[in-house]
């Protein structure tokens, strides 16, 4: 393929239905290869669950491949298009996805796998950048602000009071008693770099230990 080619692949979007040729099946898989790259990178870094899963993240880029090698038929014939949304459209996915992230990560490797198996390069190739700054943008804002933290603590039961005192604002999650004494877990919000303000609690006499988790919403890490 010469330059000229390169280019006219790259910025051409007039044709809807095109043939199948090696060098555009090599072509578009080798372009959605670099561009799910750029996702697997950026999902990598804006990362903010309890355990980093590369499995995952290689998956993203093996769904950008996978569809867009079912897209590069179906954009060579409408009746093959037809055939294939039908039989597409009993296949069922079963897996649970507990972060909305992984969901948005998912659909965006999708998303570059149509665009570059439909030869529509110059999509891909704009839109993709564009997405993931905002993403990075907007996930590394939340390091400047508050950060939703785990608070557990165990104490005696008669400096009960003097520990409410001093505890920053928080939001209570649970309350134990029991013969050794009182364990507390509240959810409170501060700085990344404040956290060692709670490092007061254990000059309070009565205060065996006192933990500060991170915390997401749904699971403690």
């Amino acid at each position: 393929m010469s330059i000229e080619e390169l280019i006219d692949a790259l910025f051409n979007t007039s044709n809807t239905f095109q043939d199948i040729t090696v060098e555009r099946i090599i072509f578009s898989m080798f372009f959605t290869f670099v561009i799910s790259l750029f996702i697997y990178y950026i999902y990598k870094n804006t990362f903010k669950g309890v355990l980093y899963n590369k499995n995952f993240n290689v998956g993203l880029v093996l769904t950008s491949l996978i569809t867009a090698m079912i897209i590069i038929p179906i954009s060579s014939s409408i009746s093959l298009s037809l055939g294939m949304v039908g039989a597409l459209s009993i296949v069922r996915f079963r897996a649970a996805i507990k972060d909305p992230t992984d969901v948005i990560f998912t659909f965006w490797a999708i998303a570059v796998g149509i665009t570059c198996g439909a030869a529509l390069y110059i999509v891909a190739l704009v839109a993709t950048p564009i997405i993931g700054a905002i993403v990075y943008v907007m996930c590394k804002m939340d390091v400047l602000g508050r950060e939703p933290y785990l608070l557990v603590v165990h104490y005696e039961k008669e400096v009960d009071e003097k520990v409410k005192s001093v505890l920053p604002r928080h939001k209570l999650r649970s309350r134990t008693v029991n013969a050794s004494g009182i364990e507390i877990m509240l959810e409170v919000s501060m700085k990344r770099d404040h956290t060692d303000s709670v490092d007061h609690l254990l000059k309070i006499p009565g205060v065996k230990d006192a933990a500060l988790v991170s915390y997401n919403g749904d699971y403690a890490s």
